[in-house]
Formats: structure tokens, sequence, C-alpha cells
């Protein structure tokens, strides 16, 4: 009985990390379009956060909160809001800056195998089993062989590489606060949480790097339709089941399925693009499939 409502659970996160996928070809459509990826960002979890706010409110009053219960709460979600979004995303962006998206995509998708690392050191009680990790590190490895694709050269940029790693472990971190509130607060609170923290903590950046697009700009039809897609889609939407995952899940079983993300953006970047598939994306994509049924599989049966 336990396996049906699992099976559910690990449909949903594919789905999500499916979305996710395909974000990057969205993303550089608008940044083509002249919208930096601060602004990007800015404006998808603003209007993710006004649109869940409004299905909260419509909701009705009585099962609706702004603030946590409790300070120390309040101040976790506010740091899920900078790890999940302002600084996860502006890190990300510019490592591709000063390395190579070969670089970046290899360390940013890492973070499953440090989110199972903080939450074994800061949770005694949470079990990592041999095979557990066995099955995480083959995934890493199958991600690794996709992201490469047989060009076996990595060429170390110590400024793009390091911000690179800064975003994996703001996932990472993410991922441990999650297992932590999720037990307490329903997963629409924390998802408008996080938009709320994360736009608020991006705006110190325009001090800096003033300015937002022009509204012609913002009108367009394409450039209009994508932001509409990242804001509702892969925010709102995304973020709502990807938290709802990592409640059921379990923070390292749900942060498993960020190795499939390669996957799911050659496989868009095929149909969209006309890439081709090769023989090693095939050989890795096989990798992370077995890696991920084997650290599922085993925890199901000890349990």
């Amino acid at each position: 009985m336990r396996r049906r409502p699992d099976l559910l659970c690990h449909l949903v996160a594919l789905t999500t990390v499916a979305v996710w996928g395909t974000t990057f070809v969205w993303t550089k459509l608008l940044i083509i379009s002249g919208i930096s990826p601060a602004q990007i960002f800015t404006l998808r979890f603003a209007a993710a956060y006004v649109l869940l706010l409004s299905f909260s409110l419509a909701t009705g009053p009585r099962g609706f909160r702004m603030m946590a219960g409790s300070v120390r709460d309040e101040l976790m979600m506010a740091i899920l809001g900078v790890t999940g979004g302002s600084l996860y995303f502006l890190t990300e962006n510019e490592a591709l800056r000063f390395t190579t998206a070969t670089n970046t995509s290899l360390i940013v998708c890492s973070c499953p195998l440090f989110a199972a690392l903080l939450i074994r050191i800061c949770y005694r009680t949470e079990r990592l089993g041999r095979w557990q990790m066995a099955g995480s590190v083959m995934a890493f490895l199958g991600m690794a062989v996709v992201v490469l694709n047989g060009r076996f050269v990595l060429r170390l940029s110590p400024a793009g590489d390091v911000l690179a790693f800064t975003a994996c472990i703001c996932w990472a971190v993410y991922s441990l606060l999650m297992k932590t509130v999720s037990g307490r607060y329903s997963t629409m609170f924390i998802t408008r949480k996080v938009f709320f923290y994360g736009v608020l903590t991006i705006m110190p950046y325009y001090l800096f790097v003033p300015g937002m697009p022009p509204a012609d700009v913002l009108l367009r039809p394409q450039v209009l339709a994508n932001l509409l897609f990242l804001g509702c889609v892969a925010s709102m939407v995304c973020f709502l089941t990807w938290n709802w995952c990592m409640a059921r899940l379990g923070a390292v079983r749900a942060t498993n399925w960020v190795y499939f993300n390669p996957i799911t953006t050659i496989l868009f970047a095929r149909m969209v693009l006309g890439e081709q598939i090769t023989p090693w994306f095939v050989f890795g994509s096989a990798m992370i499939l077995a890696g991920m049924y084997m650290a599922d599989r085993v925890r199901h049966i000890a349990a």
C-alpha cells in the first residue's frame, strides 16, 4: 500500500524537474530579448507571489496566515527565500559568466550529495545506508556522463566554480530547512514565504545594477508568454509540487531527482532545437535511473 502514494510523489517530482529542465530555454530567449537573469528572477518570483497570495486570500481568511508562529520560524522562512530563491539564482546565473555551462551543471547538480551529507550531520536519527549512498553516487556519475557527453575535459575557473558551488550549497541548505519546517506549516504557506523573501532579498542587487526592462519589451507577446510560464508554472506550481514532494518523500529522496534535470533539458533541446541524442546521453541516463531506483528501492525494502 505504501508504494502507491510513493509512486505518485515520484511522478510529481519527475514532472516538476522536467518543467525546470525546460526553463533554461525560456530564460535564454528572455536574455536574448534584453532582460537580465536578475530581472527574470525578480519578475517570475514577484508574479508567483502575487498569484499565490491572491489564491490564499480567495480560499478564505480563516485559514490564512501572514506570519510564521515564531520569530525563529519566520527567520527560517527568510533563509529559505534566500537559499531557494535570490542567492541560489544569482550565483547560478553569475557562474555562467566566469565558467563553462558544463562546470556549472556538474557542480550545481551535485547538490543531492551535499544535501544528504548535511541532513546526516544535522539529524543523527536520519540513516543513510550504504546502498542508498551508493545509489546516489551512481546517479551523480550518470549525471556527469550526460553533462560531459563524452568530452572529459574540464577547465577550472575559480570565480565561476565558487559561484556554482555556492548555488549548490544553497539548494542543499534549502532541502535541509524544508525538512525542518514542512512538518509545522503547510506547503502553500512555506512556498508563499519563499517567494516573498526571495523578491525582498534580491532588492539590494538593484542598488548596484539598477533598472528594469521597459514596458514595450515586457509586453512583447513572446516575452510576456515566457514570463507567465516561468512565473505561473515553473515558479508557483513547481515550487508547490516540489515542496509537497519533499514533505512526503523526505529531502534526500526528493532531491535525488535533481540528477534528472540535465536529461530533461537535453530532451527538450532535442525537440525544440533538434540537438542530437548521443550514446553517452543514453548510457548516463540509464545510470541515473538505476542509481535512483537502487537508493529508493533499498530504502523501501529496509522499511
